[in-house]
């Protein structure tokens, strides 16, 4: 009876051993997903302002904003973006004269993508812009 007694003992034993050690089974261990496995990123898009077939000196740029001029000093409601993308001020920079018809009520923040098409005018400081009659923003 003893003798039964610690064979049934020495197996409970053995039994609650090592059940889930993955590594004394030979098994390789599962590897558990990372927040950006389990959701895919996305690269952030914007839809593509063109200008229109017939317009005469109109450009099209996309771009990141690297600044925003909210409140214009001549006041007449326009906002104003500098934007990392197209040539139309310098080469890889675009200035957009977007106007209070066009003003989205939250302004792009720096980073983000935006598109715009219009005519090319020259603004207050001399430099070439665009004056937006297409506007787009990226969404979050």
């Amino acid at each position: 009876m003893l003798r039964s007694a610690s064979v049934a003992t020495a197996l409970l034993v053995l039994a609650g051993c090592g059940g889930s050690d993955r590594r004394a089974s030979g098994e390789a261990p599962r590897a558990t997903p990372t927040a950006s496995e389990r959701a895919p990123q996305t690269r952030p898009t914007v839809a593509r302002a063109r200008c229109s077939a017939d317009a005469a000196n109109c450009a099209a740029v996309i771009g990141r904003v690297i600044y925003v001029e909210a409140v214009d000093p001549d006041g007449d409601g326009d906002a104003h973006y500098v934007l990392a993308g197209g040539k139309v001020t310098a080469p890889g920079v675009s200035v957009i004269d977007v106007g209070p018809h066009l003003r989205p009520r939250r302004l792009p923040r720096p980073g983000e993508l935006v598109s715009a098409a219009g005519p090319v005018f020259t603004g207050s400081h001399g430099q070439s812009q665009i004056e937006a009659v297409e506007l787009h923003h990226q969404r979050r």
